[in-house]
């Protein structure tokens, strides 16, 4: 009897012991899983690249497009031997319009050095890159910019006076001439009226915050200064005539009246086309990266351009102009970067204001 008590007494020291082991198993195995989860998450903090591909605004979105983009029509169709030289030369000036024009140019000397291409991609043929496919389509066309109906001349030689900062050419010039009818040419195959699908930029949600161009820095040190280089002067060719990677700011870079210098603009153009590789299905800026950089960019000092003439209906104006006078009471540099939601509820409730006016006065 007494054996028994004994063997019964280890017994239950066995099965504490063994309750005990399975306790600190537990334990450890707890310990264990927090450990790797404060790895991974080190890790995942650490790694841009493992980062950006878990954001949903940097992934692509996995819907089918079924949207049929616009396609330059095929200079190579071009039977006219005389039209496929002038639309090739328009095609070489926007390519590399610095070649031609620029600081060094071999047929006039009139503008910054960048080339029309650099904010047109791929000399306007890029979806959501500031293309040209809607151009021949829509031109003549009223801009509510300058209060009255634009021809094409007009258009390219704003482009030329503001985003190159340069003069205007002349427009029965062969330089005129080649581009627009390059323009109009690649253009030709949209119906007239008509918007191609893909032109302008993509819409971009505004951010509940004001653009932040001290994040903005820390986005292009990451993303954009291996190229544009870190004092944002870009980076010339050999000969030293023509940009490889485009001035951002400074004298070389676009003047203060072009259309560049709206933070939403530059905001939407970097989301689909910057970094290099980048496309609309495929962006690799999140929207707040993009309109942070965007702020970083327009921030910097560049040229003044005087245009007292622009948005002649101040009612008009974009949100995002930096210059007033304004029909609201927002301050310049909150038009400049935003946040731009009150603005936009400020613009709707004074329409609606005006319509229920205008009823009221056709009533009586």
């Amino acid at each position: 009897m007494f054996a028994f008590l004994i063997v019964m007494n280890q017994q239950n020291i066995i099965n504490k012991l063994i309750a005990v082991i399975n306790q600190l198993v537990f334990i450890i195995l707890i310990l264990v899983l927090a450990i790797v989860i404060v790895i991974f998450k080190f890790y995942d903090n650490n790694n841009p690249g493992m980062a950006e591909l878990k954001r949903s605004d940097t992934i692509s979105n996995t819907k089918k497009d079924t949207v049929d983009y616009w396609k330059p029509k095929d200079i190579n169709l071009i039977t006219d031997k005389s039209l496929k030289e002038k639309v090739e030369y328009g095609r070489d000036l926007i390519a590399h319009t610095a070649k031609y024009l620029g600081p060094q140019g071999s047929v006039m000397k009139i503008t910054n050095g960048l080339n029309c291409q650099n904010c047109h991609l791929q000399a306007g043929t890029v979806i959501f890159g500031n293309n040209y496919g809607s151009v021949n389509a829509l031109y003549p066309k009223f801009r509510v910019r300058s209060g009255s109906i634009e021809n094409l001349y007009k258009r390219v030689n704003d482009c030329i006076q503001r985003s190159l900062n340069g003069i205007a050419i002349d427009t029965n010039g062969n330089e005129m001439q080649a581009i627009t009818a390059y323009i109009n040419y690649i253009g030709s195959n949209v119906e007239k009226g008509k918007k191609a699908s893909g032109s302008g930029f993509k819409d971009l949600a505004f951010l509940d915050r004001a653009a932040d161009p001290i994040k903005g820095m820390t986005v292009y040190e990451a993303k954009c200064q291996s190229c544009h280089q870190p004092d944002g002067q870009g980076l010339l060719n050999n000969n030293k005539n023509e940009f490889i990677y485009p001035a951002l700011w400074g004298e070389h870079s676009f003047n203060d009246g072009a259309g560049l210098y709206r933070i939403s603009n530059f905001a939407k153009y970097v989301k689909c086309n910057m970094p290099q590789g980048t496309t609309f299905k495929s962006p690799q800026l999140t929207d707040e990266e993009a309109w942070d950089v965007a702020a970083f960019v327009v921030s910097q000092s560049r040229p003044h351009k005087s245009v007292p003439l622009d948005w002649p209906d101040l009612s008009k104006k974009p949100v995002d102009l930096p210059f007033g006078p304004y029909v609201d009471q927002f301050k310049e540099l909150q038009h400049k970067y935003g946040p731009f939601k009150p603005i936009v509820d400020a613009q709707k409730k004074s329409e609606e204001l005006l319509k229920t006016k205008n009823k009221t006065v056709a009533i009586k």
